[in-house]
């Protein structure tokens, strides 16, 4: 049995201006299988309304308060009211609005990171498991097709016993004091009270740590970290580099940056075992370089029937024909995708696709808590190693 409507979306946050909010937008609908039907865009009322009008939603379903669409869509019936909601606000925001959808019986997809801090973590994973309900959590960069076939090599063990992971993500957009020009991005991601006690680490250096934990199955263990703010005035750090520890013995190297001038979002891992090595770029995200000893670095490429045979997940993750590229937003559509499909499989009380399960969740916002409170108390320690709690 299929859902024979589509599944109808709301969104907390995505303002008029907003960058993630649009892009959320753009990757739910481009499946056909998704429609935007309510939100509370702005805490500003007035601007949550002219979002509205752009989006061309009834202005009856367009709330001042995310508390005021949760009491308005409870009252509606099934299949018109909201299946799921967005939550794309600056990150204090996410734990309480999580919450109370949740409670409410909402299905929830959230931007990263998933809350301030661990606590807050904890707290909503044990609501998720009490509610029964859907909870995705947007790392869009495991979503790519390449990533997955990454992760399907190391599972079917092709690379040997993993030996040394290197993750980076350069960026070089606040090597200024741009949050003092008025710039909205600049300036909640550098508050404390809005993005948390981390800057760079948590904003792109939980991307970092989650794409490694993800291709590799592995689970850091203990963090050597060494933060920065070399921006003066900026009260969050802006460049961070942490030696790692992984739970196979393995050691890795994770550097996250938004201050190396003229890097644009140079994500990339590389990953060696025993018997290969591979290497992929988010700035090229259809190559995946997969390296032999005395042999020459073979390329595989998105689109092509021998990385189906290989992944099926990547099959599924891929759209176009090989030389026609996917990118950004198709990863954030993967990742509605198979969120969008366990959903469906929930409201007819079905089980889910195992496929359709890998997307991030509940469990990884957790595990990017703890690293960022981690990498905070190993760079304020003398002690090399700082332990990952579990």
């Amino acid at each position: 049995m299929k859902l024979n409507r589509k599944l109808k979306m709301g969104m907390v946050g995505g303002g008029p201006g907003a960058f993630i909010g649009e892009v959320h937008r753009r990757a739910a609908r481009l499946d056909g299988g998704i429609e935007m039907v309510a939100g509370a865009f702005d805490i500003n009322p007035k601007k949550s309304k002219q979002m509205g009008r752009e989006l061309l939603l009834d202005p009856k379903r367009v709330y001042h308060t995310y508390a005021e669409m949760i009491e308005a869509e409870r009252k509606l019936p099934e299949g018109e009211r909201v299946d799921f909601v967005s939550i794309t606000t600056p990150n204090n925001w996410h734990f309480p609005i999580a919450r109370d959808f949740l409670k409410a019986g909402f299905h929830v997809m959230c931007e990263k990171p998933m809350t301030l801090d661990v606590k807050e973590a904890k707290e909503l994973q044990k609501i998720v498991k009490t509610s029964g309900k859907v909870f995705g959590l947007m790392h869009n960069y495991v979503a790519y097709p390449m990533v997955k076939l990454a992760r399907d090599m190391i599972r079917n063990k092709e690379l040997g016993k993993i030996r040394k992971v290197i993750v980076q993500y350069p960026q070089g957009w606040l090597a200024t004091p741009l949050e003092k020009t008025g710039q909205k991005q600049a300036a909640w991601r550098t508050d404390p009270k809005q993005s948390g006690g981390s800057g760079c680490m948590g904003d792109i250096g939980t991307h970092a740590e989650n794409l490694a934990e993800y291709i590799t199955g592995l689970k850091i263990t203990h963090i050597c970290a060494d933060l920065t703010t070399f921006v003066k005035g900026r009260k969050l750090e802006d460049d961070g580099n942490c030696l790692l520890h992984f739970d196979n013995g393995a050691r890795g190297l994770l550097h996250a940056s938004q201050i190396s001038i003229s890097e644009e979002n140079g994500l990339a891992i590389w990953v060696y075992g025993e018997k290969k090595g591979i290497e992929w770029h988010q700035e090229h995200p259809n190559s995946l370089y997969v390296k032999q000893i005395n042999g020459p670095v073979q390329v595989w490429k998105r689109g092509n029937d021998y990385v189906a045979a290989k992944s099926p997940a990547a099959a599924r993750a891929t759209r176009l024909p090989s030389g026609h590229p996917e990118g950004f937003f198709e990863a954030f559509a993967n990742n509605y995708c198979n969120f969008a499909d366990t959903v469906r499989a929930s409201l007819l009380g079905q089980k889910p696709d195992k496929l359709a399960l890998d997307f991030p969740k509940v469990e990884d916002g957790v595990r990017g808590m703890l690293f960022v409170e981690t990498v905070l108390a190993s760079t304020k320690s003398r002690q090399k190693w700082t332990r990952m709690k579990t």
